[in-house]
């Protein structure tokens, strides 16, 4: 197959229009088909000398649409990537920004074919970019594609660069709402990758904040889901859903108003609780997948999170073993299994059937647990100044005691 090599005598932009015309109109026959790769040479070659590269890019494209199952992947990117550099020439961001708009379009239209390579092209031209908004534009695109051609693979390593993204695009709320959602879409097609899919559908319910009501109720559904992938994760047992205005929401909702309550219980209640909801809820925890088991396990750790943020650090084992429903041998797991998650650090004292609390993991931190954390700051700070106080003191008797001693000796 006949490969595009530019040269010094033509143009790149020229040789890829004449090299894709000539393609296009290959099964035309010699007669017909030389007529129309001149005139479209000729054009392309208007627009260069009138540097309309809009229109050039446009050209291209058109040629390039018809050929594109036809010719190998080292041909189709070289194409591409001459098409991309032909952005960077306009002195126009509005117009970079509407070619970007452009070639990003004609690339994700039905990429059955090669979505790794197109991923690829649509990398290229966001990287010779100049424009930051247009780059935000061109990385949409391409998670997009990513998720309808399940080739996600390819942009997710790219998601530990976002907060260095959203400070050189400097884009609007709703374009990181939009942004978040993508993004949390991507990550949602891995199992493995809950807690970052988790992580995005927060900050897009967060964009919502101090919204009207009518905005407000776009984000109803995607909060319905957040509340239901932190209750079906065994790995996450913290967050601060509870007080988001999109999430708030649900509580005065009828429809919805039984989720809000779902969270609450995992958030604020104990198993006893979310025993009571199950039972008369038990369709519709079905119906958001969630496995009655698997929430009461999870419930477990959580009401034993709760027992271990008591003030006085110590739980008896009779009140897990009442507040967890379960047997008398089974207390001492349950304990290791909420070490093991790292919700806790305790020893147990087998003689007094006590479990002491060094450390518990709060499952919200709002204003309350604020109060708490400056109340123990401020114990803290003045049992640290006794200690100094007392050293101090020492330090005085002690040097007063030698100098008696020395002139004893004296």
């Amino acid at each position: 197959m006949t490969t595009v090599v530019p040269t010094s005598e033509e143009d790149p932009a020229l040789a890829v229009v004449r090299f894709t015309s000539e393609l296009a109109w290959a099964d035309a026959g010699h007669e017909v088909a030389e007529p129309q790769v001149t005139r479209l040479c000729a054009e392309a070659q208007e627009c260069v000398v009138m540097d309309r590269w809009f229109d050039l890019v446009s050209l291209m494209l058109t040629s390039a649409e018809v050929i594109l199952s036809k010719v190998s992947e080292k041909d189709l990117e070289c194409i591409f990537t001459v098409m991309c550099n032909v952005v960077t020439k306009s002195e126009s961001p509005d117009d970079a920004l509407e070619m970007a708009k452009l070639i990003s379009s004609k690339i994700t239209q039905k990429p059955t074919d090669k979505p790794a390579l197109r991923l690829k092209i649509l990398f290229n031209l966001y990287n010779l970019l100049e424009n930051p908004y247009s780059r935000f534009l061109v990385y949409l695109s391409a998670l997009n594609l990513a998720i309808n051609w399940r080739v996600t693979e390819y942009v997710i390593p790219s998601f530990k660069n976002v907060e260095s993204f959203l400070k050189e695009w400097n884009i609007g709320i709703s374009d990181q709402r939009q942004l978040f959602f993508t993004i949390a879409n991507v990550l949602k097609e891995h199992k493995n990758l809950t807690k970052e899919s988790f992580k995005f559908l927060t900050k897009y319910l967060a964009t919502f904040s101090g919204e009207d009501v009518h905005t407000l109720s776009e984000a109803k559904e995607e909060a319905i889901r957040t509340i239901v992938e932190f209750v079906k994760a065994p790995d996450m047992f913290q967050c601060d859903l509870l007080n988001m205005p999109a999430v708030e929401q649900l509580e005065k909702d009828a429809k919805h108003a039984l989720a809000y309550q779902l969270l609450k219980i995992f958030l604020t209640q104990r198993l006893d609780a979310y025993l009571e909801f199950q039972a008369v809820n038990s369709d519709l925890l079905k119906s958001y997948g969630l496995v009655h088991e698997d929430c009461i396990t999870k419930m477990r750790l959580i009401s034993l999170m709760d027992l271990g943020s008591d003030e006085s650090g110590r739980i008896p084992y009779s009140a897990i073993r009442d507040t967890l429903q379960i047997n008398d041998d089974e207390v001492e797991l349950w304990v290791v299994k909420a070490i093991t998650a790292k919700l806790m650090d305790c020893k147990m004292d087998q003689m007094n059937q006590v479990v002491i609390v060094s450390r518990c993991t709060e499952r919200v931190f709002g204003e309350d647990q604020w109060l708490t954390l400056r109340t123990k700051l401020a114990t803290w700070r003045g049992n640290i100044a006794n200690v100094i106080s007392t050293v101090r003191a020492n330090r005085i008797a002690d040097d007063g005691s030698q100098a008696v001693q020395g002139l004893v000796i004296r």
